[in-house]
């Protein structure tokens, strides 16, 4: 897994587990609390994401929330769009965008 950018806007590529939650975590904490205005996490380099990487993205949402900033996500994958749709986070999260749920196969 890796993060790239500043506390405005960041990109996440490669998987977002277990394994690298805890490093995710303290990263967008830390972007969440130096900024801001929206933060954009732009999701269309990561591989996959588990439910402790969902986990992750619910709590730095939450934490914006807390210091008044809105997060959005950006190029959210297919598979994890689905994943959204099926858990109803698609209705708390913004998502730049949106997600049309008709056009997601297997939802």
């Amino acid at each position: 897994m890796y993060i790239r950018g500043d506390h405005v806007e960041l990109v996440v590529g490669g998987r977002l587990d277990v394994r690298s939650a805890a490093d995710a975590r303290t990263v967008l904490h830390t972007a969440v609390d130096d900024g801001v205005g929206d933060l954009v996490l732009d999701l269309s380099e990561l591989d996959s994401w588990d439910a402790t990487g969902l986990g992750v993205i619910m709590g730095v949402h939450r934490r914006a929330g807390r210091c008044g900033r809105r997060l959005v996500l950006r190029g959210v994958p297919p598979q994890m769009q689905r994943l959204l749709v099926a858990t109803r986070l698609h209705r708390i999260l913004a998502i730049e965008g949106g997600i049309r749920v008709e056009s997601l196969p297997g939802v």
